[in-house]
């Protein structure tokens, strides 16, 4: 209260003092705070667990709810039997919450304890069940590669006279690139709390939300409120990856707490339900064509990728709008890049496939990068040239990109051997650069294999030109968080459609990293005047290439597919 007193006197003091007219800016070299490293005001409550997320909300008279989800990600429960549920013993509150039917669910039930309600909607005896789409993930992938047979798609960018190039050509080279479907697979499940009024007129949620005026909107429509009747406090995230920009399980939780009135109704997922109804990063086939003349200089660049859009889908379920115009996320990380190709092409075809898809972190840029870099490997390779020569011939005229490539190989001992594995295994080398939300990242990956020829990424250079760095602890802690994150999906991450269902189901069947696997990652803030730009995200897209670099260096097998397995 004192602070907020002395804030108000302040504020009361400055609005009596005239505003000058060219106020005097600090420079850098004054700044006490800006551009030093800075603990976290979260790192205590999140080390020693005092931290609450939307899954440790505890209210006065809290009831529990669990939900029944249709098994097939596309179909729909046609009747259910709530008679064994309602037998059961020790059972308050919660009667049946239909939830909207594009999320095809059926029920919540309510109890004292989220054991109870798991077990009471579990004795619910669901029939009628039908999948709508069976399709299993290799005809994804079939599917896919037929409409780059069948289209030219959008071109997000062009350079040049490509057919001419392409056709005077010394040597072509072509590849094909795939990468799969990927649930957000967030540590803390789908939750949320939501306590309609007794007399019906307001109510609160407690939601661990990426966008709590979408959240405060969809509880009030469930509800049949005014938005100003909805209060959202928005928890701590336990992982949100874009999985958390959806509001599904907001609705679905203010549906579920409308047959409550007055009493605070937590509904929770199970990690099963939560990876097997999520809205995934879409699955993705690009392919590409490169042309070299006779002294092995690239000359030609076309790229055409195929997948599903993500804003048209996400504008629909949320706002109820069509989705108009070529969505740049589908080719975001191909289009957007600072090489300086000297005839180019870089399209996306849109793929209408019903599995429903959204935001992953990083989005476009996240598959766009493996295939882009690791193209550019195999087009490096067949001319006889470094990888990082190629790709420093093509920053001429990018002097930051440029001096972000070379720290992170200078950092890395580019050009000299690596050390070997601490069980005697041989180390190779893995580049990548990409930039995306306005930084750029350049990654060198160690890698090697295990005994059962499993890949192992020992250490990883990163390099980063975000602009001023405002908190560069932050900024390292970012570039660490989207490596790890980026590694799990690299090596393990797949969604797959088997009798309509989505696998995997939990972490045994689709790990994260373990500790065990960490590698050693070293972080090098590039320093900059420019403004700061986006770290959340650009620490991701280079790892995958990187990694499939080093695993070409070491063995000659060239790794097209996520996530990446060997022969």
């Amino acid at each position: 209260m004192a602070a907020c007193c002395a804030s108000g006197t302040l504020a009361a003091e400055a609005a009596q003092r005239p505003v000058p007219s060219r106020p005097r800016l600090k420079t850098p070299e004054q700044f006490r705070l800006i551009g030093r490293p800075t603990p976290r005001l979260d790192a205590a409550a999140k080390t020693d667990g005092s931290a609450r997320f939307g899954i440790d909300v505890q209210q006065v008279g809290l009831l529990h709810a669990a939900v029944q989800f249709c098994p097939t990600r596309l179909g729909r429960v046609q009747a259910c039997d709530e008679a064994p549920a309602r037998a059961r013993p020790r059972r308050e509150g919660g009667a049946a919450a239909p939830t909207p039917e594009w999320r095809q669910r059926r029920h919540g039930r309510g109890g004292r304890q989220l054991w109870q309600a798991r077990q009471a909607v579990e004795a619910c005896r669901c029939n009628g069940i039908t999948a709508r789409w069976p399709l299993r993930q290799r005809h994804r992938a079939r599917g896919l590669s037929t409409l780059l047979d069948q289209e030219e798609g959008f071109a997000f960018h062009r350079e040049g006279d490509l057919d001419a190039a392409l056709a005077g050509a010394a040597r072509r080279i072509e590849a094909e690139y795939r990468a799969p479907w990927l649930a957000h697979s967030t540590l803390e499940p789908m939750n949320c709390t939501v306590q309609l009024a007794a007399d019906g007129r307001s109510a609160t949620v407690w939601a661990p939300t990426q966008v709590p005026g979408l959240a405060r909107r969809a509880a009030a429509q469930v509800l049949g409120l005014d938005t100003d009747a909805v209060t959202v406090h928005v928890t701590l995230l336990g992982g949100g990856f874009g999985r958390r920009l959806d509001v599904d399980f907001v609705a679905q939780a203010a549906a579920v707490a409308r047959a409550v009135p007055g009493r605070p109704v937590r509904t929770l997922w199970t990690r099963e339900q939560d990876m097997r109804h999520d809205f995934y990063r879409p699955a993705c086939v690009a392919r590409f064509s490169a042309g070299l003349d006779a002294t092995g200089q690239l000359v030609a660049w076309k790229n055409t990728s195929a997948g599903q859009a993500i804003v048209p889908q996400v504008l629909q379920r949320v706002f109820g709008l069509p989705g108009g115009g070529p969505d740049k996320t589908t080719s975001e990380g191909a289009f957007d890049q600072p090489y300086e190709w000297p005839a180019a092409r870089i399209a996306h075809v849109n793929a209408d496939l019903p599995l429903p898809v959204g935001f992953w972190r990083a989005v476009g840029h996240s598959h766009q990068a493996f295939f882009k870099e690791c193209f550019l490997d195999e087009v490096a390779h067949a001319a006889g040239t470094d990888p990082l020569v190629l790709r420093e011939s093509l920053l001429q005229q990018h002097p930051r990109e440029l001096a972000v490539l070379q720290a992170a190989a200078r950092a890395a001992g580019w050009g000299t051997p690596a050390a070997a594995a601490p069980d005697g295994a041989a180390v190779a080398r893995g580049l990548a650069l990409h930039r995306s939300f306005g930084s750029t990242v350049a990654q060198v990956a160690e890698v090697s294999l295990g005994p059962d020829r499993g890949i192992r990424v020992h250490r990883v250079v990163c390099a980063i030109d975000c602009g001023f760095a405002v908190n560069p602890a932050g900024v390292k802690q970012q570039m660490e968080s989207g490596i790890v994150f980026g590694l799990s999906a690299a090596l393990y991450g797949q969604v797959d459609i088997r009798n309509g269902q989505v696998q995997p189901g939990n972490f045994h069947e689709q790990p994260v990293l373990r500790l065990t696997d960490m590698p050693a990652i070293e972080v090098l803030v590039m320093p900059s005047h420019h403004s700061p730009e986006g770290v959340g995200e650009p620490g991701l897209p280079p790892l995958a290439p990187a990694v499939a670099n080093a695993v070409f260096a070491l063995t000659g097998q060239r790794l097209r597919s996520l996530p990446l397995k060997l022969a």
